[in-house]
Parts: C-alpha cells; structure tokens; sequence
C-alpha cells in the first residue's frame, strides 16, 4: 500500500495521476499549504525537506520505503510497479531526458515567474529572466508535441504527468494556453483520461 502525501498543486497532482494510472492502491494524506504538519517529526521522517509530495510504501514482508521529490517519486512507482517509462530503451531515455527536464526546468521557471510577477513591486529584469525561460520552455515542450503524440515518442508516461501538472497552470505564471495550441489540445487530451479524471475527484 503506497500512503501519499499531498497537496493540490502542480507537483503535487503528479503522483495521484500516476497511481492511478497504474492501478496502485493508495491512501491520501492532503496536506494543505502553511499546515503545521509539514514540521511534523513524523513528515520530516519521510521528507527532511518538508515539501509535498511524499510517499511511504508498506510493502509486506518488507522494509518501509520513503521517497519524496515528484520525479523521485514518478520514478519509483514506474520501475517498481513497471509501466510509464517506457517499454524501449530509446523511449525509456526519452521519458528520463524529458522528466528531468520538467523538474529542473520547466516546473522551476514557471515557479518563479508567478512568485516575481505577484510581487507588490515587481522587478522587470526578474520577471523578464524568469517569464522568458518559462516561456522558451513551454515552446520547446509544444515543438516535441508537434512531432510526436507523446513526450517519449512511445506512449504516454511519467514525463507526460509531470509536464501536464505544469502546462495546465500555464496561467499561474501570466501564460495563455492558446498561444500554444498544440499544448493546449494535449492538455485537454490528458484531462479526458480516466486515471486523470480518477485523481484529481480525489484531490477534491
């Protein structure tokens, strides 16, 4: 049983989609931002960092397993329950290249550009460092769509969930989806999964 804890925020919805599309049995523990819980001895036990997502997984007959960090935690769940990273290598090495990607790039810029741009006195220089990186990102992740229907060039996976929990709050950074219509058509696709549909009702 895999005990996830969470928030629904763009890193934080990652995890659910990715459990249910793998037909995992979760619980969910929502972990609302400014909680208390996350200076918790218990929640610093899983995550030092104090951040959502986390998971445990209580594996029987075996030791208890701790992972925090989205992509850490997409990456377990693909290599221990197998499925959404790929079935080749060079898909598997896509999913990986465009995973990271999202984690130390698109996810960090967009981060920014909405925490700069909601400053009572906003920094031009800033905002135009942090909104252009976020922007040149998502044009990258359109140019990959426009070639393939899925990041990997395979099937939907993992690095597929973590761009999607981003793109689709393209407005929290000051970006309008329909400038990029082929993001917005995939946005729109993966909403339309069930596992999607499954994890965000869960959300609430």
């Amino acid at each position: 049983m895999i005990e996830l804890f969470t928030a629904s925020t763009p890193n934080g919805i990652k995890i659910p989609i990715a459990l249910e599309e793998l037909a995992i049995p979760y619980t969910l523990r929502m972990m609302p931002m400014g909680s208390p819980d996350f200076r918790s001895a218990e929640f610093l036990s899983i995550n030092p960092n104090g951040k959502i997502p986390a998971i445990r997984h209580h594996d029987s007959g075996r030791a208890t397993v701790t992972i925090f960090e989205s992509g850490a935690i997409l990456l377990y769940l693909a290599d221990t329950f197998g499925g959404l990273a790929g079935a080749t290598a060079a898909a598997r090495g896509q999913t990986l290249s465009w995973l990271f990607l999202q984690v130390a790039g698109l996810g960090p810029m967009m981060g920014n550009a909405a925490h700069f741009r909601a400053m009572k006195s906003p920094d031009p220089y800033t905002i135009g460092r942090f909104h252009g990186e976020a922007g040149r990102y998502l044009a990258l992740v359109e140019a990959r769509l426009s070639e393939t229907e899925w990041l990997n060039g395979e099937a939907y996976s993992i690095a597929d969930i973590a761009h999607f929990s981003w793109i689709r709050s393209a407005g929290y950074a000051g970006f309008d989806l329909k400038d990029f219509p082929i993001l917005e058509a995939w946005v729109q696709k993966i909403e339309k999964r069930d596992a999607t549909g499954r994890a965000l009702a869960r959300m609430g």
